[in-house]
């Protein structure tokens, strides 16, 4: 592949980041690694980004004044983490990250009203897959709401996801899917479940 740098140049902003885009997805798709998503980081228009519905990592003020000088001063350091193409990607993780890159004036302008992208691997872009790697990203942060957690282990039981299922792809134990279960104050959720000594009267 020859890439002509000068004839890029010459472009007006939007052309010029389509071009990149274009030479990057054409590199990663003969990379060697192009099974990892951070292979491929590209920029795209922050509108063409959206929140997902069940994300319950909450930050709190002061880290999130924290998040919005860590991108004024160093960059954007890591990618936001989507699903989707063509004009639509939705975070799975990220979304404070996004909310800096498109509420911040400075961020924002300084961006060109563009957000960095990575995309999930395609056979994880069923909705309960992309669920269980929201969750992961937060836990792995030690970032997560109990009720957020409950009402995520609710909607995968619904989706007929086992406890121990929910366990392993959340990186729980089963005493902690219990415990969201009943959170949840829905008693289908965990009717079926056979409860160990410990929870029976003496």
């Amino acid at each position: 592949m020859i890439i002509d740098t000068e004839q890029i140049k010459i472009l007006d902003i939007d052309e010029r980041i389509k071009a990149i885009n274009d030479i990057k997805i054409a590199l990663h798709e003969i990379s060697p690694f192009k099974n990892e998503p951070v292979d491929c980081v590209i920029w795209v228009k922050s509108d063409e980004v959206t929140s997902n519905a069940y994300n319950p990592n909450k930050v709190a003020p002061a880290e999130m004044k924290l998040l919005e000088l860590s991108i004024k001063s160093d960059g954007y350091t890591q990618p936001i983490v989507t699903y989707g193409d063509n004009g639509y990607y939705e975070v799975v993780d990220g979304f404070h990250r996004y909310l800096i890159g498109t509420k911040k004036k400075e961020v924002k302008n300084r961006v060109n009203g563009y957000l960095p992208i990575t995309r999930i691997n395609a056979g994880r872009e069923d909705l309960k897959d992309r669920m269980a790697s929201t969750i992961r990203h937060n836990r792995a942060r030690g970032k997560h709401t109990i009720d957020g957690m409950s009402n995520i282990v609710q909607d995968l039981v619904k989706r007929n996801w086992s406890d121990s299922r929910i366990a392993k792809e959340l990186g729980m134990d089963s005493d902690e899917v219990l415990r969201l279960k009943q959170i949840s104050g829905l008693a289908e959720l965990f009717s079926y479940k056979e409860f160990s000594e410990a929870w029976e009267l003496e």
